[in-house]
């Protein structure tokens, strides 16, 4: 989506504040004993008292208010009732329609105790998406941003998920382009003022960089059972620094 009158600037804001809403109360909720089930109805009920609706439901039918990935699930985890448990890595990713508007954010928390390898894959996750979001200017190109987040994820000593990448979205989940976590000389075409784009780096504490998804059709794992991070946010493009819209 290209954002080209204040209509549609504050729709995405108002999308942008349901997720990052969403993903407080989440991460709040998250103690040994409760359930990716039980925090997708949570995610349900903060969706509802701000007239949201989950766009992968709409869009994809898929049976979640948010995709909850624990431990070497990456993303798109359906909410199980297994209970959380300590050492537990539990990725959270929201994506609400608000009024035709969608704004898509990931997180990732880690439950006690925190192993140091575990804390330094998420340290190296939110570096990734800091880096791509610092680059991600008026003009540049495109693939700058795959190139930050590869440059950084090899500094950091870990495996960068390629199979998975960020995309366009304001109207629909996922739009043009297709933003790669890693460097492709073709994607020259500059980045333009109010293009939208979501910025995802996945990165996995195993050697393997491919991906597999389970049988239930929808949760994507690691394929060498490696402890996986995930960070997203909804960032426009602006003559400054990128506005960060589910901040």
């Amino acid at each position: 989506m290209t954002v080209n009158n204040e209509r549609d600037l504050e729709g995405m804001k108002r999308a942008g504040r349901v997720v990052a809403q969403t993903l407080a109360v989440l991460k709040a909720a998250i103690e040994p004993g409760i359930t990716p089930s039980d925090l997708d109805l949570l995610a349900g009920q903060v969706f509802e008292a701000h007239g949201a609706l989950s766009a992968p439901r709409l869009e994809y039918a898929a049976p979640v208010n948010a995709f909850i990935s624990v431990n070497d699930d990456i993303v798109h985890g359906l909410p199980t009732h297994r209970p959380l448990a300590a050492g537990d890595v539990v990725k959270i990713d929201v994506t609400p329609n608000v009024q035709g508007y969608i704004a898509d954010a990931a997180i990732t928390v880690a439950m006690p105790p925190v192993s140091l390898v575990v804390s330094r894959l998420l340290a190296c996750g939110e570096a990734a998406l800091a880096e791509a979001i610092k680059v991600a200017r008026l003009g540049r190109p495109l693939n700058g941003i795959g190139q930050a987040i590869e440059l950084e994820v090899r500094k950091r000593g870990f495996t960068l998920l390629r199979e998975l990448q960020g995309h366009g979205v304001g109207r629909a989940i996922h739009e043009p382009p297709n933003v790669p976590n890693f460097f492709q000389p073709g994607l020259k075409q500059p980045l333009h003022e109010g293009l939208v784009l979501a910025v995802e780096p996945m990165v996995s504490s195993g050697r393997a960089w491919r991906t597999r998804t389970r049988r239930d059709g929808w949760t994507i794992c690691t394929t060498d059972g490696g402890l996986a991070a995930h960070f997203e946010h909804t960032i426009m493009i602006t003559r400054g620094a990128p506005l960060i819209l589910t901040a």
